[in-house]
């Protein structure tokens, strides 16, 4: 096998931290969720994510965090005093950017006034709120523990709060989801004014309720409708779509995920986290934790359950999997900053790519044509 070349400088860091704990799991769910039957380790669980920090700390080779996630699970089932203590052990140990981004995940019924005004004191600025439908049928077949009254007082709580910066949630292809149900939930978000809307449709994924069980779902013409009628009302109201379910208002796009899907590098931190280092000698690393909370939480077992160093025949569909995702892409010059590899050693793959109208010229840009937006996967195993 041969060496990844040599990287001239590193990508930016962010963090990730998991929070593995639901009150239910929801049918469709595929995440490291869990739901605890004997109330949530609190205390116990911060220590050890503190613990796997500070095992993590020289991955990050002197960067300075440029954001960090929590995610779930439900990461709003912790309390403000914890996920501050936390914080608290992250800036004394990392250095955070001046206009670093911290989000939360958070559900509807999972919070109260006090709670969102104890994340924001904490340092949290930007919350993602999990929605998924303001439609009372389809919340149920979801599983969401909340109705329609709990998401709008959700969003009306944390603007009170101070957050300016909020994410929602939204799916589409429900079970029985009409067109006018779709646009009825897209409506009612826009009239909730979010920086930033995540609006995605539902897949069923191995491993879920809906997976061994398939609800009866949307027909193809309805799904095509839906997506199409849908993208075009947020264009309408500056939601401009930048990645294949995301959706901002200027220059509010999420900057955690957009570290992601520019070939960033991130700590995992949390049950089940994964992460992403690269180093100046050219190795590149992805490394998962240990899933289960109750393995994570023992302290006989290591918290790292694995790592791979990617080869250079891995590079490029790893990078592109991610780039291609973006709207417009990534600079043609990310390619061999962030993998060390020359464009030119995969370029009768992207000429290929070109000639099937699923790839832009890319002397300048990396980007998907919208045939290829449309087919991603097609043009993503051209570099497998």
């Amino acid at each position: 096998m041969t060496q990844n070349a040599p990287l001239q400088g590193l990508p930016p860091l962010a963090a990730y931290i998991h929070i593995p704990w639901c009150v239910r799991k929801c049918p469709y769910c595929d995440f490291n969720s869990h739901v605890s039957e004997q109330g949530l380790p609190e205390a116990q669980y911060i220590d050890a994510l503190i613990a796997d920090l500070d095992q993590d700390l020289p991955g990050a080779q002197g960067r300075e965090l440029t954001s960090i996630f929590f995610g779930g699970g439900t990461p709003s089932l912790f309390s403000a005093a914890s996920l501050g203590r936390l914080l608290e052990a992250m800036a004394s140990r990392l250095n955070f950017a001046s206009d670093i981004e911290i989000t939360l995940e958070a559900n509807p019924g999972t919070f109260e006034q006090a709670k969102f005004a104890g994340y924001r004191a904490a340092g949290i600025n930007r919350l993602s709120i999990g929605i998924q439908s303001f439609n009372a049928k389809h919340l149920k077949a979801l599983g969401r523990i909340h109705d329609n009254r709990e998401a709008l007082a959700a969003v009306a709580m944390a603007r009170q709060a101070g957050f300016d910066n909020l994410n929602l949630d939204l799916m589409h292809g429900l079970p029985d989801q009409t067109l006018d149900d779709a646009l009825a939930d897209i409506n009612q978000a826009i009239e909730l004014g979010p920086e930033h809307l995540s609006w995605y449709q539902l897949t069923l994924e191995p491993n879920t309720v809906f997976y061994n069980k398939p609800p009866i779902l949307p027909i193809e013409d309805t799904l095509w409708a839906i997506q199409e009628a849908g993208q075009a009302r947020l264009a309408e109201v500056g939601l401009s779509q930048y990645e294949v379910s995301a959706y901002a208002q200027a220059n509010r796009q999420a900057r955690h995920n957009l570290n992601y899907w520019q070939y960033g590098d991130f700590l995992g931190i949390g049950a089940g986290a994964h992460g992403k280092l690269s180093y100046p000698d050219g190795r590149i690393e992805r490394y998962w934790k240990t899933r289960l909370p109750k393995d994570y939480l023992d302290p006989t077992k290591a918290y790292c359950a694995g790592r791979k160093n990617l080869s250079p025949e891995d590079l490029p569909f790893d990078f592109l999997m991610n780039a291609l995702r973006l709207v417009d892409g990534v600079p043609a010059s990310h390619y061999q900053d962030r993998t060390g590899q020359s464009l030119d050693s995969i370029a009768p793959l992207l000429n290929q790519a070109v000639s099937k109208g699923l790839l832009e010229p890319w002397d300048q840009q990396l980007r998907p044509t919208e045939r290829g937006r449309l087919f991603l996967n097609d043009l993503l195993e051209g570099f497998l």
